[in-house]
């Protein structure tokens, strides 16, 4: 891996080419945590296990996640449940849950009518309480891209001191210099980069972050005014 990863240029072609995308989260886990390596997957027959008990074949996008970072926590579990394993996977609805929201006020999956698609994309179902009114709501293009999007997510999620968490208000992030947008990937979120920080905005109003280094960190909290939470 390059002692400089370029956020922009990876995350250009991940959201373009499955394989690519694969290739942007070996890094991105490399730079901003540690890298995959190998029997951080599912193995194989774990997965044709699970294809035997729903009676279907995973989508290739689904089982390349799995064989890739599927026991990964630390890039699947620190918030929502990215990858259920596959002893997990379940059909609700005519469509595979294959994620869950950490407190079951959502879950993710992918329509049983795509499953034959190589990369089909994701639809996402809210838990309300008129279960009349629950629906699959269209959610990513892709499921690599949500891929993306999650394990992104996810790391900026993780306790170990590299990360932190503040409501915004409108103009907090105007005042930062060297910070540059990323490419568009997941809802409603806003992705910026800048030295050794990577930056979430939540919906206009959250924002987290997360940092190569503690000195890093500290100079964003320093750069931005607001009630960080670990701050």
């Amino acid at each position: 891996m390059n002692e400089v990863f370029d956020m922009h240029q990876g995350l250009t072609g991940a959201l373009r080419d499955r394989n690519l995308a694969w290739d942007f989260l070996k890094e991105f886990a490399a730079y901003w945590g540690r890298p995959l390596r190998p029997g951080d997957g599912y193995a194989a027959e774990e997965l044709a296990a699970a294809e035997q008990r729903l009676g279907t074949a995973l989508p290739t996008a689904l089982r390349e996640a799995y064989l890739l970072f599927g026991r990964r926590t630390d890039l699947t579990s620190n918030h929502d449940t990215l990858l259920l394993g596959p002893d997990a996977l379940y059909v609700q609805d005519g469509a595979l849950v294959y994620r869950a929201e950490n407190q079951g006020a959502a879950f993710w999956g992918v329509l049983l009518t795509d499953l034959g698609q190589d990369d089909p994309a994701t639809v996402m179902r809210p838990d309300l309480a008129d279960k009349s009114q629950e629906r699959w709501e269209p959610w990513e293009p892709s499921l690599s891209s949500a891929c993306v999007s999650m394990v992104m997510s996810e790391l900026l999620q993780l306790d170990d001191g590299l990360t932190d968490h503040a409501e915004l208000d409108a103009g907090d992030l105007g005042q930062v210099d060297l910070l540059r947008e990323l490419p568009r990937v997941g809802r409603e979120l806003r992705w910026l980069s800048g030295p050794d920080v990577l930056l979430r905005e939540v919906d206009d109003w959250f924002l987290d972050v997360r940092a190569r280094t503690k000195e890093a960190l500290d100079a964003v909290r320093e750069a931005i005014p607001v009630d960080w939470l670990n701050g």
